[in-house]
């Protein structure tokens, strides 16, 4: 693939949030600093004498996330779920340069679940890095601390006289070192420091974080070792498939339940009354469905009785909805006024009668789903009022809460083993699978490894909500976007909110930059559960706007990026609103930082001074997701029967001041970039009479190799908070590749996914 590259330039303001605020730092506190420090080492070490374990045998806990060995060897606790996003090499990075632990020394362990040690554990909103990068810097200098304070105890020093080399105490006036190995057993009886004032390092002096590290379970996933979720056992287990409606919440009647217990290797079958007797929960709330569980000896067996399963369903009421009916409903509704204002400046009606020109254009997206490589699986085993759960999640927490008001049971007594998760993308924040298994281990009275198949995948879980927005913008004489409105059609469950997911924010670009604006909203009655999906929200309303806005752009007679510079103004940091997210703040908004990367991104990628064939474009687009602000231009060929061929992107991102692992950060930029690419391609999820049409990759399209072009990332590193990278990249390359391809044929794509029929050469 493409190279990296990185810049370093000061940024206008740092709006860096107070990640280690009172609030913050003592929740911080509580997992890993303060009494917690001690907690954690002197039981370990009180069991450890108890069971008569020799000292050179014995391993010390310095805190819940650090252990080293009297050898040595230095195990750290990655506390957040791997889903391929590289945390759990990322993580253990941070705390061992704090530590300066020297890597080789370093093994990477999947901590425990538990939120009162370790805070938050989850998977989502590319937030791991930005919750955790200072708060795991100053978890390592605390154990470093401590190991230099045992030194000089033993060395009758002062702290002071004494620093660090890798994996080795020094005394600074002798020379003298103790190995980390040699230190555990008296650093585990130091007071810790106080977290909030511990000396962290300056950055000029990092030796592993900024540095490329290879991913700690590459060599298994590589060798196929077992590492994954679906990769679990236990003994005695038996494995079941559940089958559900096709009818997003329907349930089932009654099924040829003796015929099928009847057939070679399966242990039972039974249908499941669910939880859900008045429709299905939207997003990421959908527990216990309806279904009939089939369990055999193997799984093959029992994927294999679906074949002679019959099941006679109760639909409900989705069955009367379909994707076509929702584009004729949404369409009606865009010749009428929205049914709600989500904001309003100025007088939008009277720009537009004064506009010397005036654009409109309709845009929408379809549902899509996951597609996640690692079918859905989970392993349970419950007995005697206990549960333990082997799953592959992106929110183990929220499993296990599920899980223990299903099985009504405390919470304490569901133990969550995480196991490395085989993409997850959003869509492993739900939790209904270990439910299911739980579920039927509790009723069968036997371990239970619950495996979907691909349909099953495919057609039952929550998508990314399609969408419809219908634009019009006013220009002046000098080609200002005077006026601006958007009637966006979306759906909601209930007839009151949206649907999970599938809403808009009223400060959406070009809100605030433009005098008259008005964004709108109307909503459809839906039934098929929606949720997040790899940049939610971004992933299709970047499309939508940054398309419609190169329409304007060029209609303007302006550049592309030149237009999107003038819109954002000169640099400043302008007031963003609280978070959501409760357990820290967003920084502000810096318009700065928008120019820089739009800037960089035009210089690398020769933006306006290429001479390309005849039906090859380039287009441009910039989106701010999740912390992050990514500029993109896509090169792309239209061939004349209709069929596109990206030839190369080149993107340009700040995240902020520090790249932890520009490895993984590479390969999370480039990911991100070609899901957007594989979604605008190929990807779909059509609903008919209430159910999915799609059943597996070949009808629902992934990006395939020879399809994937190179991508070239360059990192601005600014004077800012520290970001996450699994979702800022992708929302931008879908516009631009969609804005490349006007460029090479002059037609709009108006309809996601791509239609080649459209770009024919006529």
């Amino acid at each position: 693939m493409a190279s990296q590259q990185v810049e370093t330039v000061k940024s206008a303001g740092t709006g860096a949030p107070d990640s280690l605020s009172r609030r913050t730092f003592l929740t911080v506190s509580a997992a890993a600093g303060g009494g917690l420090l001690i907690s954690f080492s002197i039981p370990g070490f009180a069991e450890a004498a108890e069971s008569g374990q020799k000292a050179a045998e014995r391993t010390y806990t310095l805190n819940a996330f650090i252990q080293i060995a009297p050898d040595g060897a230095i195990t750290i606790m990655a506390k957040n779920p791997e889903i391929g996003q590289g945390v759990k090499t990322s993580l253990p990075q941070i705390i061992a340069e704090e530590l300066d632990a020297d890597w080789k020394d370093v093994k990477a362990e999947q901590s425990p679940i538990d939120a009162r040690v370790y805070g938050a554990q989850f998977a989502g909103g590319s937030f791991t890095i930005p919750m955790n990068y200072e708060p795991l810097r100053r978890v390592g200098a605390s154990a470093r601390a401590m190991l230099i304070q045992a030194a000089a105890q033993s060395w009758h020093v002062r702290p002071e006289d004494c620093d660090t080399l890798p994996s080795k105490v020094r005394n600074k006036k002798t020379g003298r070192t103790l190995s980390y190995g040699a230190l555990a057993s008296r650093a585990s009886h130091v007071k810790p420091p106080d977290m909030r004032t511990v000396q962290v390092k300056d950055p000029k002096d990092f030796r592993l974080i900024g540095k490329p590290l290879t991913g700690v379970d590459n060599a298994l996933i590589v060798t196929g070792k077992p590492l994954f979720g679906i990769d679990q056992s236990v003994p005695g287990m038996k494995y079941a498939v559940f089958e559900k409606c096709p009818v997003f919440g329907g349930r089932a009647v009654s099924a040829n339940l003796d015929e099928i217990k009847a057939l070679p290797g399966i242990h039972d079958a039974f249908i499941v009354e669910g939880a859900h007797p008045n429709g299905l929960p939207d997003g990421m709330q959908i527990t216990l469905q309806s279904g009939v569980a089939i369990i055999g000896d193997t799984w093959w067996a029992a994927n294999k009785a679906l074949d002679k399963l019959k099941v006679q369903w109760d639909e409900g009421p989705v069955a009367s909805q379909s994707s076509e009916k929702f584009a004729r409903t949404a369409a009606d509704l865009s010749t009428k006024p929205p049914a709600k204002t989500l904001r309003k400046d100025g007088d939008v009606d009277k720009a537009f009668a004064s506009a010397a020109k005036v654009i409109e254009g309709s845009y929408q997206y379809p549902f899509i789903a996951h597609a996640y490589l690692e079918p859905i699986n989970a392993t349970a085993h419950f007995q005697d009022g206990k549960v333990e759960i082997w799953v592959a999640t992106q929110n183990p927490g929220a499993g296990q809460g599920a899980v223990a008001r299903t099985l009504h049971i405390p919470p304490s007594n569901v133990k969550v083993n995480l196991a490395r998760t085989g993409g997850g993308f959003g869509g492993k924040l739900g939790t209904w699978y270990m439910v299911e298994a739980a579920y039927l281990s509790q009723r069968t009275g036997l371990p239970i490894k619950l495996l979907n198949n691909r349909r099953q995948d495919i057609q039952h879980e929550y998508y990314r909500p399609a969408g419809f927005h219908y634009y019009k913008a006013g220009l002046d004489g000098e080609g200002k976007l005077i006026a601006f409105r958007d009637h966006f059609v979306t759906f909601t469950p209930d007839g009151e909110k949206a649907s999970d997911s599938a809403d808009m924010p009223p400060n959406e670009f070009p809100a605030g930059y433009v005098p008259n604006l008005e964004l709108g909203v109307s909503m459809m009655q839906l039934g098929v559960p929606t949720g997040p999906l790899r940049a939610p929200g971004d992933n299709a309303i970047a499309y939508a706007f940054q398309s419609f806005l190169h329409e304007v752009a060029l209609a303007a007679g302006k550049d592309p990026i030149e237009f999107l510079l003038e819109l954002y103004g000169p640099p400043r940091v302008i007031h963003n609103p609280p978070s959501p997210m409760r357990f820290m703040r967003l920084p502000e908004f810096d318009t700065g930082r928008v120019r820089g990367v739009l800037e960089q991104v035009r210089d690398v990628s020769g933006w306006g001074k290429r001479k390309l064939p005849e039906r090859t474009g380039m287009g441009v687009a910039f989106y701010y997701s999740h912390l992050g602000y990514v500029a993109e231009v896509v090169q792309a060929s239209v061939a004349p029967e209709g069929i596109v061929k990206v030839d190369k992107v080149w993107a340009v991102a700040d995240v902020g001041r520090q790249i932890v692992n520009p490895s993984g950060a590479l390969n999370q930029a480039q990911g991100a970039i070609l899901d957007g690419i594989s979604a605008a391609l190929g990807q779909e999820i059509t609903i008919d009479r209430g159910r999915v049409v799609q059943a597996n990759f070949n009808s629902f399209n992934l990006l395939r190799m020879n399809q994937a072009p190179p991508v070239e990332v360059h990192f601005r590193i600014t004077d800012n908070m520290v970001t996450g990278l699994g979702e800022p990249a992708l929302p931008a390359s879908i516009p631009a590749l969609c804005n490349a391809i006007y460029a090479a044929t002059g037609k709009r794509i108006r309809k996601l996914p791509i239609d080649p029929a459209l770009l024919k050469s006529t």
